[in-house]
C-alpha cells in the first residue's frame, strides 16, 4: 500500500488482483488466508484449476519428455549439479553428518537394520530417478536424510526447543544446521540441475511472464512449492543468494517477489525481484508482523539480467530470458 499500487480501504477487483493456487488443501489455505489478511472484509476469489487434492500442471514439477536421450541427459545434469562424482560423490563428502542424523534417529534399532539386516545409512543404493509423470528423484541416503531433517526443521518451526528437537538429542543450532543441509542440497541437486530445472518449470514460467502486462492485474498472488522456486530459479539464472537469520534457502512462506517498476527519467520498464520471507525465529514464536518486526527481506539477481545498485534490471532483458524458456 505503501507504493500506493492499489487503493486504500476499497475492496480490489478482479482486475487489481488474482489469486492462483496449486489444487492442494495447503496451497489453497495459503492463497485464501493471504487474501482474507492483506484485504480484511473483502471476498476475493481464489482461483484453482483441477480437483481438490490433485497437481495443477502450472506447479507440478513432473518429468514429461519420455525420451531415452533426455532422460541421460538430466540424469547427468543432477550428477553435475550434484559435483565431484556426483551424489554418490555427495554421499561421501555428506558422511559426517549421515553418521550424526543415524544416531539421532538410533538407526541401528530401526527394522531396517533388525529385520532387513540393512544398519548403514550410507549403505542404502543410490540412484537417480528420472521418469515421464514422475518427479526427478534421487533415491539412497541423500533422500531418506531429507525426510528426517524437514521433520527436525519443521519441529523447529513449531516452537520445539532447540534442545528438545530429535528426542533432545540435537546439541545446538549448529548440528541442526548440518542436518538440515542434507534437504538444501536434496532440493539443490535435483529440482536445480540446470536440464531438470527447464523442463519442470517451463509452466510456471509461462504463468509468471503472462501475469505482466497492461491487461492484467495489477497484483498476481501464485502459490505453488520450495520444489517451484527452486527449479524457478534455475532457469531464470537467479544467482547463489543467502537469506540471513534462515536455515534454509527456500523456507516454509517464503514469497518471491517480482515487480514491475518504471524509470520516470528514460520511461523504461524495470524488474526487481526480492524474496520476502520469516527468519526461524520469527517463524517458532509465532511473531506478529508489523513496522517493528518486519519479515525479512533479500534482493535477488538474475545473470542474464544486470542490475544497478539498487537491484533493477531491464524489463525487456527479463522478458527475453522467459521467451527463451518458454519457445
Amino acid at each position: 500500500m505503501d507504493n500506493r499500487l492499489l487503493a486504500a480501504d476499497t475492496c480490489p477487483t478482479d482486475k487489481d488482483v488474482s489469486f492462483y493456487a496449486n489444487s492442494l488443501q495447503r496451497t489453497i489455505s495459503t492463497a485464501q488466508y493471504f487474501a482474507v489478511c492483506a484485504f480484511p472484509g473483502c471476498l476475493v476469489p481464489v482461483v484453482h484449476k483441477e480437483k481438490l487434492g490433485t497437481m495443477d500442471a502450472t506447479f507440478n514439477p513432473i518429468i514429461r519428455n519420455d525420451s531415452t536421450t533426455f532422460k541421460q541427459q538430466a540424469i547427468d545434469s543432477i550428477n553435475q549439479k550434484a559435483g565431484e562424482c556426483g551424489v554418490k560423490g555427495l554421499n561421501e563428502r555428506l558422511k559426517p553428518v549421515y553418521q550424526q542424523m543415524a544416531e539421532i534417529i538410533r538407526y541401528k534399532d530401526s527394522a531396517n537394520c533388525k529385520q532387513g539386516k540393512q544398519c548403514d545409512l550410507m549403505a542404502q543404493e543410490t540412484d537417480v530417478k528420472i521418469e515421464a509423470g514422475k518427479e526427478p528423484g534421487v533415491v539412497g541416503p541423500l533422500r531418506t536424510g531429507t525426510s528426517i531433517a524437514d521433520a527436525f526443521i519443521l519441529q523447529y518451526y513449531e516452537g520445539t526447543p532447540i534442545n528438545k528437537i530429535g528426542w533432545g538429542r540435537i546439541k545446538d543450532d549448529k548440528q541442526l544446521a548440518d542436518l538440515v543441509s542434507i534437504k538444501e542440497y536434496y532440493n539443490s541437486v535435483v529440482f536445480s540441475a540446470p536440464v531438470v530445472a527447464k523442463a519442470v518449470s517451463a509452466n510456471l514460467v509461462k504463468a509468471l511472464a503472462g501475469s505482466f502486462g497492461e491487461q492484467q492485474p495489477k497484483f498476481t498472488f501464485l502459490v505453488g512449492h520450495d520444489s517451484n522456486v527452486a527449479s524457478l530459479f534455475s532457469a531464470l539464472g537467479v544467482k547463489p543468494y543467502h537469506l540471513p537469520h534462515q536455515l534454509e534457502t527456500t523456507p516454509i512462506g517464503g514469497k518471491v517477489v517480482f515487480q514491475r517498476w518504471r524509470d520516470n527519467t528514460s520511461n523504461k520498464a524495470l524488474l526487481k525481484v526480492e524474496y520476502v520471507y520469516q527468519s526461524t525465529e520469527q517463524l517458532a514464536t509465532l511473531a506478529p508482523h508489523n513496522r517493528a518486526n518486519p519479515p525479512q527481506r533479500v534482493t535477488l539477481t538474475l545473470s542474464e539480467c544486470p542490475s544497478n545498485d539498487k537491484g533493477f534490471c531491464s524489463f525487456e532483458d527479463f522478458e527475453k530470458i522467459t521467451k527463451a524458456l518458454t519457445q
